[in-house]
């Protein structure tokens, strides 16, 4: 037997700031820039109830951790529920099992943050937020933390939820937050534009940005579905998290690909060769840069691994029991 520690949602809660997140998310696309395995999702969707099985994972050789997300969305309760297994790299033995509904929003923004501080212009300081939900707050509060924003614009399209948004991030944030009427309103002189919605159609229009822009795509992970225009893709950049993952279920980039406006080539290197030093970042002041994020066990480990340690440092879950195949697996 092999003790693992699990810890519930409420034993995470708090136990780490959106910096340290972004630190160790960093670190973990710094060690896929050199090699780490991961993979992108598999997705395995139900129609009757509709919903969906997703899962992925990674290998964090320095970090000595390897794990992912297996979530269930929609079905007949129409909710999600995110199980986040963590293994010693080492040992193979399972560590911890979180639930990692809560973490989701802070490791998500996380990688946000470390693909604009690689991509963004070091002098950027106004940002258009295209979303109000719990992944829009996770990206705003780990954007914050790699560039002094003094101006953020948020539009989402019912107006009690971006004013809603606008007035808490505005007491959180040192800078002005305010909500705007729409998405143009908020993307026209932005330095940094993050979109973090569930919509099935481009969000803004790609002639709106300004020379130098960089742009945070995190709401699809969709083929048929794309928060980008072919004119933002066309212009940009173009950075996924994952080179795999651009032509499996990153929809703006295939939507692009399929009217010849793009081709493979156009995928400029993935965010950990970025990030390693592998590969360049933004090489001019004017170049538009895109970060199309779908969520990979890269960040997904890390933030988990995070998690555990401070939950172990603060004594913090319960411990459960695991059988290692060489006692259980007998077929009696």
């Amino acid at each position: 037997m092999t003790e693992t520690l699990f810890l519930t949602s409420d034993d995470v809660d708090g136990l780490a700031t959106p910096a340290e997140f972004v630190d160790a998310v960093r670190e973990a696309y710094r060690q896929r820039g050199e090699g780490a395995p991961a993979e992108p999702r598999t997705k395995l969707k139900n129609a009757d109830p509709p919903g969906f099985l997703t899962t992925y994972a990674a290998v964090l050789p320095d970090t000595g951790v390897m794990g992912g997300y297996m979530y269930a969305a929609g079905f007949a309760a129409e909710d999600s529920w995110f199980a986040t297994p963590l293994f010693d790299a080492e040992t193979g033995e399972p560590i911890a099992l979180l639930d990692g509904a809560s973490m989701n929003p802070f490791k998500t923004g996380a990688t946000g943050a470390v693909a604009a501080d690689e991509l963004a212009r070091q002098d950027a300081s106004s940002a258009a937020i295209i979303g109000s939900g719990a992944q829009a707050r996770g990206q705003l509060r780990a954007l914050s933390t790699v560039r002094d924003l003094e101006t953020v614009w948020v539009y989402s399209p019912t107006k009690e939820h971006r004013e809603s948004f606008a007035g808490e991030m505005d007491r959180r944030l040192d800078g002005s937050v305010a909500a705007v009427a729409s998405a143009a309103a908020a993307v026209e002189g932005a330095d940094i534009v993050v979109t973090a919605t569930n919509a099935s159609e481009p969000v803004f229009d790609g002639d709106l940005l300004e020379p130098g822009a960089h742009v945070t795509a995190m709401g699809q992970y969709d083929p048929a579905k794309r928060e980008l225009d072919t004119t933002t893709i066309e212009r940009a950049t173009y950075v996924p998290d994952l080179r795999a993952r651009a032509t499996q279920d990153a929809g703006s980039f295939l939507h692009a690909l399929e009217e010849g406006v793009v081709d493979e080539d156009h995928i400029h290197a993935e965010l950990g060769e970025v990030v390693a030093g592998y590969e360049p970042g933004r090489q001019a002041r004017d170049d538009i840069t895109v970060f199309d994020s779908g969520g990979t066990g890269i960040e997904t480990a890390a933030g988990a691994y995070l998690l555990y340690e401070r939950a172990n440092a603060a004594d913090l879950g319960t411990t459960i029991d695991f059988a290692p195949g060489s006692e259980a697996l007998t077929g009696e």
